[in-house]
């Protein structure tokens, strides 16, 4: 399924919408977003939402969740060059006064006196859905569907304007059978597809796989496209060779169910999936592809985000 076919915006030109979108903060990937951006951002929230299933309970996350949670998930064995963790200066008065008074009078480091706190920066909005509803008992005959969103984290310093090290994601996320899942992942696939036409977006959908770390990943990540357990929406934003992820369709199979003994009301393994936008990147892309002035983007594109 594909549809792209404009050419990528040029390297410049990527600069000039950095400029016109965001403003620096001294750190790659993570910027001040400006009001034209947020715009359609919230515009783009606004669509999706409109486009929830009716069954969806309806969650937002803190950027921030449960470091036992994540571990628990395996992030740890999959991704650990991508999990940011929180840390504080612990202690008493005496010793954390010594600390700071110490970088301040030397310039000693403080740093290295911070110890791991119970919390890590959230990777993926999904995460803390599947401890939620397996602490409500078995998952009913109709299955569980969530909408979710946070703001993510993960530690790829980039100058790229479609690779940000602090995001926002959106999911509608299924918990079910093997038959529910598989059929929620095609709809939205086809539904997806059908918002990305209204958006006036060049995409294709293709397999993929996620970026497991190390060589041992590679192997996984081969498995992963063999099953086809990820799908997702292309655009070009940067490149027509490389384009961006701006949707996700992913099929778990019974990961999260084994890890969090969800069961279905059949006593099974429950079996999960969800589909994914990445808020910050579809923005990004609607301005690569229609420019930075709104007001002459398509009458279809505006009316669609009613802009």
């Amino acid at each position: 399924m594909s549809v792209m076919s404009k050419i990528a915006p040029r390297a410049s030109e990527m600069e000039a919408l950095k400029e016109v979108l965001f403003r620096p903060t001294g750190v790659d990937g993570v910027y001040a977003r400006t009001g034209l951006y947020e715009s359609v951002v919230e515009a783009l929230a606004a669509l999706i939402s409109s486009h929830r299933p009716r069954d969806a309970e309806v969650l937002r996350f803190p950027p921030i969740m449960s470091r036992a949670q994540i571990e628990r998930h395996g992030y740890l064995k999959s991704f650990p060059n991508l999990l940011g963790a929180v840390s504080c200066l612990c202690g008493d008065e005496r010793h954390i006064r010594g600390v700071v008074g110490r970088f301040v009078e030397g310039g000693e480091p403080w740093t290295d006196a911070l110890e791991a706190a119970d919390l890590v920066l959230a990777p993926a909005a999904c995460y803390p859905v599947y401890p939620l509803a397996a602490a409500r008992g078995p998952v009913p005959a109709g299955g569980l569907t969530y909408d979710v969103a946070a703001d993510c984290f993960r530690r790829e310093p980039s100058t790229d304007i479609d690779r940000f090290q602090s995001f926002r994601m959106r999911e509608y996320v299924r918990i079910g059978s093997e038959a529910q899942i598989q059929a929620f992942r095609q709809e939205w696939i086809e539904r997806a597809t059908g918002i990305a036409d209204g958006l006036g977006l060049n995409y294709r959908v293709d397999l993929a796989s996620d970026p497991f770390f190390g060589r041992g990943g590679q192997i996984v990540a081969q498995s992963q496209i063999e099953q086809a357990l990820k799908f997702e929406l292309l655009v070009p934003v940067r490149s027509a060779d490389a384009p961006t992820a701006c949707m996700s369709f992913n099929y778990h199979q019974d990961h999260f169910g084994t890890t969090w003994d969800l069961k279905t009301a059949d006593d099974e393994v429950a079996h999960t999936g969800c589909v994914a936008f990445g808020m910050d990147r579809l923005a990004v892309a609607m301005f690569a592809t229609h420019g930075t002035d709104i007001g002459s983007w398509p009458a279809t594109v505006r009316e669609a985000l009613r802009l």
